[in-house]
């Protein structure tokens, strides 16, 4: 089957213009920052130890162990301010040299312009750096299309509890 000279024109036409309209599509750079509270200990925890290897007892980096995670994003360090949003998902941890942790977790926003929102993160956390980055693998909502990154920066480690409040600066481009 051949096509005519104008039906071509005319479908060559319409995929330029499909092609422009898409690539039209303005992205936008948001940056959010808020306090991840990772609650290991007491009645209130938001991070549960769900597995772990017989190894795990004996490794110094607790290689193996998986948490679940339900932690508070809030908009200061203090547990009670705002509630911007929920880490919600799971980390491993990942190396035997080490605390280094696999984060799989979607941020799920639940206030303001975002509410309803997610961002998926997907990445490496070695926790004593001083700063650690993170990628943003996607979105949905107001984030649909996203990827980006989250800059964690511990802001306070209780050694007794084991609870964390870890600075987060998301950096994201979305449609």
């Amino acid at each position: 089957m051949t096509i005519s000279p104008p039906t071509s024109i005319l479908f060559f036409t319409y995929i330029f213009i499909l092609l422009y309209t898409i690539n039209a599509v303005e992205e936008v750079e948001t940056h959010i920052q808020v306090y991840f509270h990772d609650i290991v200990y007491g009645s209130k925890s938001t991070a549960i130890r769900v597995a772990q290897a017989t190894s795990t007892y004996t490794s110094l980096t607790a290689f193996g162990a998986v948490v679940m995670i339900d932690d508070p994003l809030t908009e200061t360090p203090d547990l009670s301010s705002k509630l911007i949003g929920r880490a919600q998902g799971m980390y491993a941890f990942a190396s035997q040299e080490e605390f280094g942790l696999l984060m799989a977790m979607n941020i799920v926003f639940v206030e303001g312009e975002f509410n309803g929102s997610t961002l998926a993160v997907l990445g490496r956390n070695a926790v004593f750096s001083e700063v650690r980055e993170m990628p943003v693998i996607g979105g949905s909502g107001k984030f649909r299309f996203a990827r980006g990154y989250v800059l964690a920066k511990t802001n306070n480690y209780d050694l007794i509890t084991g609870d964390t409040i870890v600075e987060w600066n998301i950096h994201v481009m979305h449609t």
